[in-house]
């Protein structure tokens, strides 16, 4: 059985991330460690003035093949894999010249970020590590005998141990690090084979894998009871996950789900068109709205939903301004995510410490591609992202009225805020900010009649004498399957409709419309969201 320390005599060391590898190294020396390394990694520490051996010296081989074969030899695994109380293993490492290997230091060829950074396909295939995650689970598999070691954030925990057992390393320890590479190794592979999948245009392949790197351990998950951690995944796309974190305490698993929603919905909004801003509550937007100014936008969007807006998420779409800021902070807000702060709005943010403040650094691309994973019992739910955009999609009249060009923004700025709404969703939009949101209701119907009552409720906090729905447009996220739907919005005071179409009651719906004067659209495309 292996031992509870294994001193480390060698190391082999082949990194291409070489952050402090020099005082890492330099620190296995001090410990009487001998160092074996290849090619850059190894001309790197031989330039720190270290003694350091090359792999080739173990493996009596050169390197060849553009650097693609070094490492693959049984002196190299043979050390890293013989178990050392094995007298047969032993046997053979005596009868093969082999030297047990302790320590194995790789951190791998950067392949994700060859492909974040869209170089050819070629560049990516040559980014491919293949040596690396070898050496990698084979060390792992020996993790009773050898430390291994694929992340310089474990250095000093490496070296700690280390000092504390005379150069010996704790199974503890060992069994800690084999986690972690087999995890890496994992990561790195889902990397490759989904970006093989992408570049062959293959939606299904028959095995699918996802991997990410912790970003964070949570107190807790959507509830107390429940365990959580944030992970980052190899895809670039700006939002909660690589957002700077100015002020405010950590935040929850709730407070991510929620801001990655409203900010994916504020992505929606082009900012080269205007100021938008998004308050959201429960993962469903509260209140949506564009404006001329943050602040006016912020307002409008405030007025849909007083009620719901405290302790939500404020998502904009430009650089947050001082004017905004002091608005915002009218009310208890959980977070503000935006792309870009002024200075001034920092100081005004400042006065209130519990409210968290995202710095994005810039906006998403709704209509970029990629995956959205849902866990299911015994499985993974795989799906394109929904990146269709309405601003694409033409809109065919199905009405006897068509509706003017008013009506037609208001119906676009609707259906991107039904995109993100839980189904069944309902929209009621006028000059460019919702005045009632119905989300997630076993029925259409009802999730109309509730938009409804909100624009109602919003109507008489603000002091007006009429529901602000009263010549609004209304969007639904999927088709009407029944007209009693579309005529709680008529009765409500909308005056046009947008939805996808394509129910075997479109004929009776649209009739339904005429009948009450309303224009409407259809897309032709759903937006579901559960």
């Amino acid at each position: 059985m292996p031992t509870d320390t294994r001193r480390i005599a060698r190391a082999l060391i082949s990194v291409s991330d070489k952050t402090g590898l020099e005082d890492f190294a330099r620190s296995l020396a001090a410990q009487g460690v001998e160092l074996v390394s290849t090619g850059g990694t190894r001309a790197a520490l031989a330039a720190a003035g270290l003694a350091v051996r090359d792999v080739s010296d173990l493996t009596g081989f050169p390197e060849m093949m553009d650097g693609r074969v070094k490492t693959l030899h049984p002196a190299v695994h043979g050390g890293l894999l013989a178990v050392r109380h094995n007298p047969e293993h032993q046997a053979a490492m005596l009868s093969h010249g082999i030297g047990s290997i302790d320590l194995l230091v790789v951190n791998l060829y950067p392949f994700e970020a060859t492909v974040a950074a869209g170089k050819p396909y070629d560049d990516c295939v040559e980014n491919i590590d293949i040596g690396g995650p070898a050496m990698i689970r084979a060390a792992a598999k020996n993790h009773g005998d050898v430390a291994v070691v694929v992340d310089v954030a474990d250095y000093a925990a490496l070296l700690a141990d280390m000092s504390a057992h005379h150069g010996a390393v704790t199974l503890a320890l060992r069994r800690k690090l084999a986690q972690k590479a087999y995890a890496r190794t994992a990561a790195y592979d889902a990397a490759i084979s989904n970006w093989l999948a992408a570049e062959l245009n293959e939606p299904s392949p028959a095995f699918r894998a996802v991997g990410g790197a912790l970003v964070e351990a949570m107190r807790y998950g959507e509830n107390p009871h429940q365990t959580a951690a944030l992970y980052r995944t190899p895809e670039l796309r700006p939002g909660v996950v690589s957002a700077r974190q100015i002020q405010g305490k950590q935040l929850s698993y709730n407070n991510i789900n929620d801001t990655n929603a409203a900010f994916e919905c504020v992505a929606e909004f082009d900012p080269a068109r205007g100021p938008a801003c998004v308050i959201l509550k429960h993962a469903n937007p509260s209140g949506v709205a564009l404006g001329s100014t943050l602040a006016e936008a912020y307002a409008a969007a405030l007025a849909c939903d007083p009620v719901s807006a405290f302790g939500g998420i404020i998502a904009v779409n430009t650089k947050l301004d001082a004017d905004a800021a002091r608005r915002m902070i009218g009310i208890f807000t959980e977070v503000i995510i935006a792309p870009a702060v002024s200075d001034e709005a920092l100081a005004v943010l400042a006065t209130k410490k519990n409210l968290r403040l995202l710095v994005a650094g810039g906006l998403l691309d709704p209509r970029a591609g990629g995956l959205a994973v849902t866990a299911v019992s015994g499985g993974l739910l795989v799906q394109s992202r929904d990146n269709a955009v309405v601003d694409d999609m033409p809109l065919t009249v199905v009405t006897k009225r068509a509706p003017g060009e008013a009506e037609l923004n208001d119906l676009r700025f609707a259906f991107k805020v039904a995109k993100h709404v839980k189904s069944n969703a309902i929209v009621y939009a006028r000059n460019g900010a919702t005045v009632g949101i119905g989300a997630g209701q076993m029925s259409r119907v009802d999730s109309s009649r509730i938009a409804a009552w909100k624009a109602a409720e919003a109507a008489r906090a603000l002091g007006l004498p009429e529901t602000l729905a009263k010549g609004s447009v209304v969007a639904s996220d999927a088709f009407f399957p029944f007209a009693d739907g579309l005529l709680a919005a008529a009765e409500a005071g909308a005056t046009a409709v947008i939805q996808p179409g394509g129910s075997v009651r479109d004929d009776e719906v649209i009739k339904a419309a005429d009948d009450a004067g309303l224009a409407m659209v259809f897309t032709g495309h759903r937006h579901f969201r559960h």
